[in-house]
């Protein structure tokens, strides 16, 4: 079986920051692409930002400059540095993997539970 356990999320004010982790485990045999996405109550699910395993980046555009993505392949997990914090990206954030395991040939996507970031005065 394959986990992502997300921690990092949390209050803060409009202008601060918060830094999320996504670490993923269990017979995981390698690991492609990983991502950020949010959901906002009453909204759809959105890409935050997401990296490939070699290392080239993507963002949404209402988080580009303040946001970023990175993750160290070693330990399995990905980092969102969030940075400026405005009350809009108050949502849920949920980490996801595309990987292989062991006893899968296919890449298969993974998700996270999910962690709240509420950015309020």
């Amino acid at each position: 079986q394959v986990q992502l356990v997300e921690s990092g999320g949390g209050l803060v004010q409009p202008g601060g920051s918060l830094r999320l982790s996504c670490a993923a485990s269990g017979s995981i045999r390698t690991i492609n692409d990983m991502g950020w996405y949010r959901q906002a109550p009453g909204k759809q699910r959105e890409l935050v930002a997401a990296i490939t395993r070699g290392g080239p980046t993507n963002y949404a555009a209402s988080v580009k400059g303040r946001f970023t993505i990175s993750r160290d392949n070693a330990k399995n997990t990905v980092f969102l540095q969030m940075t400026n914090l405005k009350p809009e990206d108050t949502a849920v954030y949920s980490c996801n993997a595309v990987l292989t395991t062991d006893v899968t040939i296919l890449p298969k996507t993974y998700w996270g539970q999910g962690t709240q970031v509420t950015v309020s005065s």
